[in-house]
């Protein structure tokens, strides 16, 4: 069959979330090897940092070398002590809930809402409320009689928080808020950018995040004691770098010049990227109709980046499980995965706390994240959307037409 009659052919894999390159990335990385900075100095640190704390509008970020030691560092920075606790969502990347153990401390794990699958602003309170005891300055953990240290929410998937009652109960309880914005770059809560109501937040840079150094994080603050403690700690604590002092442990986080060259050039590509996910996620929620199946959408008062497109697959209406229509979609060539495993469930978090988590299992069960890459292009995303609809009525889809 010849192309102008309508050519089939094998589809090629569709992934589930890719970096995206149309900018300076190749001109800023041949400026870092022309003038030999490379290594974790250089004058695109500076400029990534000045560039993602002016598009929030806040005054202070520290790049690190990735996420999760940005919370790591944020996490000491807030003074979580060994023993201590930290809430959060049982329903995350583990690397929030990792950090929090990096220092001793414990999470809580607090189950998500049904609507919009962050952490649930009424149960943080009700457990602070009602789980907890005020006495001697701090506010206790009825359960463990552990001290509750912080609140760490996570903007997952894109998708802000409902942050104001949860500022307010730590407000209330003198307890830090350190968010976790990995996922939520450029997303914003009523107005307002994530990662700039608490006292100190992280984002990731990820391969799979909207935009990417290949790697690296950063910790944003208005704090400025706090962000100066912060490039303290990722650069090795030096107190005299010249004769090479430190006075305590610190620790080699810092993003190198050659990952910033690249942040410098997806940041400005920044605000094109973010209406590219919300064009891919109305596409999505325009074509997913159909019984037993419902796609991932906003608050009304919210602001998504839609980092990943999800779908909840109701089995009874729709005929398969998300199981199955993971391994269909696999089996044409599509990237997708299941929401993580509940993290109140993990081995190495049998020993920390949960309260009231239901939502988050079975959301766990019942949820596939879909294709969602900046570069994914209409006819690539209509295909997935053609194979998860026949995917219920058994139709076979082993080839991908192009028009």
């Amino acid at each position: 069959m010849s192309s102008e009659e309508g050519k089939v052919l094998t589809p090629q894999r569709i992934p589930l979330s890719e970096p995206f390159f149309e900018g300076n990335e190749w001109n800023y990385l041949k400026e870092c090897l022309d003038t030999n900075w490379v290594s974790s100095e250089g004058p695109f640190v500076e400029r990534f940092e000045r560039m993602v704390a002016k598009f929030l509008g806040i005054p202070h970020a520290v790049a690190t070398c990735n996420g999760t030691t940005a919370l790591h560092t944020s996490l000491q920075i807030a003074g979580i002590q060994p023993g201590e606790e930290v809430v959060m969502p049982a329903l995350t990347f583990i690397a929030p809930a990792s950090a929090v153990r990096y220092l001793g401390a414990y999470p809580v794990f607090i189950d998500v809402e049904p609507d919009y699958w962050q952490i649930d602003p009424q149960k943080v309170v009700d457990f602070l409320t009602k789980g907890c005891l005020w006495r001697e300055g701090g506010l206790y953990n009825r359960e463990t009689g552990r001290r509750i240290k912080a609140i760490l929410p996570v903007h997952m998937l894109g998708h802000p928080v409902d942050m104001d009652p949860i500022l307010e109960i730590a407000r209330r309880y003198r307890l830090v808020m350190v968010e976790d914005a990995a996922e939520g770059l450029g997303s914003k809560y009523k107005g307002h950018f994530v990662g700039t109501e608490g006292d100190i937040a992280c984002l990731s840079f990820n391969g799979n995040k909207i935009i990417t150094c290949g790697g690296g994080g950063m910790i944003v603050t208005n704090n400025e004691a706090w962000a100066r403690r912060a490039r303290y700690l990722t650069t090795q604590a030096k107190d005299d770098p010249v004769e090479y002092v430190h006075k305590e442990i610190g620790y080699n986080y810092r993003l190198t010049n050659l990952q910033a060259a690249v942040g410098v050039a997806q940041m400005e590509r920044l605000d094109h990227y973010i209406e590219r996910k919300r064009i891919i996620a109305r596409r999505y929620q325009e074509a997913l109709k159909d019984e037993g199946l419902s796609v991932f959408r906003e608050a009304p008062w919210a602001r998504s980046i839609y980092w990943l497109n999800a779908v909840v697959i109701e089995e009874r209406l729709f005929g398969l499980n998300r199981y199955q229509l993971m391994d269909h979609l696999r089996q044409k060539g599509i990237g997708t995965r299941p929401l993580w495993h509940p993290l109140h469930r993990l081995v190495p978090f049998s020993d920390c706390d949960s309260f009231h988590v239901e939502v988050a299992d079975r959301l766990y069960r019942s949820v596939l994240t879909l294709p969602s890459s900046i570069g994914l292009s209409e006819e690539d995303q209509t295909f997935v959307i053609r194979a998860t609809l026949e995917a219920k009525k058994g139709a076979p889809v082993t080839e991908k037409t192009i028009p």
